[in-house]
C-alpha cells in the first residue's frame, strides 16, 4: 500500500516530463535566436519579442518544476553532465571542470531529465 502511494506521487511529479522534454528544443531555439541577434541593433523589437517569449516559456516551465543546471566552471559530474569532448584546461583551476556548455541540462522536480552536454578541461 505504501509503495503504491509512493509510485503515484512519483508518477504525478513526472507526468509533465514528456511535454517539457518536447518544449526544451523550443526554449533552446529561442535562446540561440536571441544570441545570434545580439549585435543587430536594427532588429531591437524582434530581439525584445524573443526575450519576452523566452521569459514566458521559462516561467511556465519553472512553475511545473523545471530547473536549469548551472554547469559552467563546476566539477564534471557524470550524474549531471555528458562530456562531449575534453580540452586542455585554459586555467589550472579548471582541470576536471566544465569549461563550456554545448547544450544546457535540466532537472524536473530535482530529477535529471536532460544531461548537460559539456566540454571538460583536463
Amino acid at each position: 500500500k505504501r509503495r503504491t502511494a509512493k509510485e503515484r506521487v512519483e508518477l504525478y511529479k513526472t507526468a509533465g516530463e514528456e511535454i517539457i522534454l518536447a518544449l526544451l528544443p523550443v526554449l533552446d531555439d529561442l535562446n540561440r535566436a536571441i544570441i545570434s541577434n545580439e549585435d543587430n541593433s536594427n532588429l531591437e523589437s524582434v530581439k525584445e519579442g524573443f526575450k519576452l517569449v523566452e521569459g514566458k516559456l521559462k516561467t511556465a516551465l519553472e512553475k511545473k518544476g523545471l530547473e536549469n543546471m548551472n554547469s559552467l566552471h563546476t566539477k564534471f559530474d557524470t550524474d549531471m553532465h555528458e562530456a562531449i569532448t575534453n580540452i586542455p584546461a585554459p586555467k589550472r583551476k579548471l582541470k576536471g571542470k566544465v569549461v563550456d556548455v554545448i547544450e544546457k541540462g535540466y532537472l524536473l522536480n530535482g530529477k535529471v531529465i536532460r544531461y548537460a552536454k559539456v566540454v571538460v578541461g583536463n
